[in-house]
């Protein structure tokens, strides 16, 4: 049975990234033990509001290092993607743990959408990946977001809001969803199924 971490610092709402993990037949830890995190078979950084307090928070708890020199296959959910990156624009800029080149930023659509983005929106896949494995081209994923990534060499799948929205990105064993998988039906199970069983 797949072990995972899921980083509970009081930025993310741990309790529905468990639920969705153990209908999938893990064991899930709920943790902010540094040294859990460091031994973990895989783990997953959820996140919700704002990049600088979840920063603050992780520095707090020594996490950002273990974090940094992880490994194997970890998972940023939602702000926990927009971390994977190396700079927030948000307030008056953030530095978050730098895997992927480039600076989040303020989402502004096109046209008069609401900000953030919150919904359903549909997936279109950049590029083969084992996490999108039986994910289909224009997939529905649940967003809930006020700022976007950069879209660039990382991005595998991106969603349309007046704009494109880096919606999956990748770096070595780093994968990010700017949504959230476990609010996303069929194709955010089959997402993180996928991510229980890559390889470690």
């Amino acid at each position: 049975m797949t072990e995972v971490a899921v980083i509970a610092y009081g930025a993310g709402n741990v309790a529905s990234v468990q639920f969705a993990l153990e209908r999938l037949g893990a064991t899930v830890r709920l943790t902010d033990d540094p040294a859990v995190i460091a031994e973990a078979e895989r783990v997953i950084l959820p996140g919700v509001g704002a990049a600088g307090y979840a920063m603050s928070r992780l520095s707090e708890l020594g996490l950002v290092e273990p974090i940094r020199a992880f490994p194997r296959p970890l998972l940023g959910v939602c702000l926990g993607q927009q971390l994977l990156f190396e700079t927030s624009q948000e307030g008056e800029g953030v530095d978050l743990l730098g895997f992927i080149p480039g600076a989040v930023s303020r989402l502004e659509p096109a046209g008069a959408l609401p900000v953030p983005h919150m919904g359903w929106s549909r997936l279109t896949r950049d590029r083969d990946d084992p996490l999108l494995e039986g994910v289909a081209d224009g997939a529905y994923a649940y967003f809930v977001h006020g700022y976007v990534c950069p879209d660039g060499p990382a991005t595998l799948a991106r969603s349309d809001y007046g704009g494109p929205v880096p919606a999956m990105v990748r770096s070595a064993n780093r994968w990010g969803c700017q949504f959230h998988p476990e609010r996303s039906a069929e194709a955010g199970a089959m997402i993180l199924r996928n991510f229980l069983q890559v390889a470690a």
